[in-house]
């Protein structure tokens, strides 16, 4: 007996799957499309016809007897994807997806590329085009050390500078497991120059080592703890890492003339309430206000990277694969996501761009709600959300926001010539206030006397 399948969408991607699977799979049959082009209605390809629009996925599901929905929409938003996926949920039949406009315009679509859906779908993000001439012309025969190179953001920075054929990459990270395996990744790399550093960027003695031996050309400082809920019980280690380890850093560029430093920061920075976000600011006033003659100084900030080590995505994931419940600290709660791999292009993209002293702030989209991405991820999985798998609101942990923002009230944004990277000129005027800042953090003895000079710096009420 065959398979029936439905395929949603009747454009080219449609028109494609179907003739893969025609030749292909004797043992499945195309019942009918579904297309919510009302002229398309009722029209038909190679015999198989339109049958109608999303609105009547369940009734043709129930009337065919399907057992399988392609979806074949590249185009589609994200609400689009998680309104189909609602449907055939409710409907009770599996659905794979289609991705990527890119294989459509070459004409490459076949079996292959059919897969399920995952939780990037969900963002409806469009691919984005850098300019790799200029990213190519700025970084070819360069020396680039990466921090923090072993973790998520740092790399997805990796893979995507191999491209851009640096003259070497120096690859330091305090995480052995996680160097090893990127050095496994990247050793099938022929003639790819690169060096492994075991090294935490507390340890000036070694960073200053690390630059006299290699002398970057430039830094891309991913290194930092992120945790929001751990850092507000370890504020010395935020602290040391993220505001001691940046100064490190900073302080070895200037020394060595180093051409470019780009700093990664995050939404957390902006009007901070965590630990994490506090610190953040703080290293990103650092970088900005240590602008000078021979080193140009920016900062990259962005909201949320889906699926890094950490993240909320693949906390969900463990926990369907435990069949639940989904935690959700607050019903209300949204935040900005965007992939990994569109994170480090746009970051290397920001970069190359001449705007020393300046901020750099990513398209982030629509914030998504997570209460909304838990269901979807509970469809995407084949069950039915608080039914088959519960969610639980937990409450908001410590430093947690209902919302991330990504400028202050005092800074301005301004277009760059790449519509997904904007700028802010942000003003530290006095450097005096951020110097004695850092000075007591250092000769601060208890984890309450190193929040409170945070919270000063922050120009957040002590309580």
């Amino acid at each position: 007996m065959k398979k029936k399948i439905l395929i949603i969408g009747a454009g080219v991607a449609g028109k494609m799957v179907a003739d893969e699977i025609i030749k292909l799979l004797p043992n499945f049959e195309i019942v009918g499309f579904i297309d919510d082009d009302t002229e398309k209605i009722g029209t038909k390809y190679k015999s198989i016809p339109v049958l109608g629009n999303r609105f009547d996925i369940l009734l043709l599901v129930e009337k065919h007897n399907i057992s399988e929905i392609l979806i074949a929409i590249p185009s589609a938003s994200a609400s689009t994807i998680q309104k189909i996926l609602e449907k055939c949920e409710k409907a009770r039949v599996r659905f794979r997806i289609v991705p990527g406009i890119s294989e459509i315009i070459s004409g490459n679509v076949s079996l292959h590329h059919i897969r399920d859906v995952k939780p990037e779908d969900l963002l409806g993000r469009e691919k984005i085009d850098i300019n790799i001439n200029e990213i190519s012309r700025t970084l070819s025969d360069k020396i680039v050390l990466v921090t923090g190179a072993g973790g998520s953001i740092g790399s997805e920075l990796v893979r995507q500078l191999v491209k851009f054929s640096p003259k070497k990459l120096i690859l330091l990270d305090n995480n052995e497991y996680n160097l090893y395996h990127l050095d496994l990744e990247l050793s099938d790399i022929k003639e790819l120059d690169y060096s492994i550093i075991l090294c935490d960027i507390r340890d000036r003695e070694k960073l200053d080592n690390t630059f006299n031996q290699f002398k970057p050309d430039f830094v891309f400082h991913a290194a930092a703890f992120k945790h929001v809920p751990l850092l507000e019980t370890q504020i010395d280690e935020a602290v040391k890492t993220n505001i001691f380890g940046t100064e490190n850093l900073v302080s070895l560029s200037q020394k060595y003339n180093i051409s470019r430093f780009i700093f990664i920061s995050t939404d957390k920075a902006v009007k901070p309430k965590s630990v994490m976000g506090m610190t953040k600011k703080v290293a990103e006033a650092l970088c900005i206000s240590s602008n000078g003659k021979n080193t140009e100084f920016t900062a990259v900030r962005f909201g949320n990277v889906l699926g890094s080590i950490g993240s909320v995505v693949p906390l969900f994931q463990e926990q369907i694969k435990k069949g639940g419940p989904l935690t959700v600290t607050h019903p209300d709660i949204i935040r900005y996501f965007m992939t990994i791999s569109e994170a480090a292009q746009l970051v290397i993209q920001a970069g190359c761009l001449d705007y020393s002293g300046s901020i750099f702030i990513l398209d982030m989209g629509e914030p998504i709600k997570i209460m909304d991405l838990a269901k979807q991820m509970i469809i995407m999985s084949g069950y039915i959300p608080n039914s088959e798998i519960k969610i639980e609101i937990t409450g908001l942990r410590p430093g947690e926001k209902l919302m991330e923002e990504l400028l202050t009230d005092e800074e301005n944004i301004n277009t760059t010539k790449y519509e997904k990277i904007f700028i802010s000129k942000p003003s530290y005027n006095n450097i005096n206030i951020l110097q004695k800042t850092i000075e007591s953090l250092k000769k601060a003895k208890t984890q309450d006397e190193m929040k409170k000079q945070l919270k000063e710096f922050c120009n957040e009420k002590v309580k």
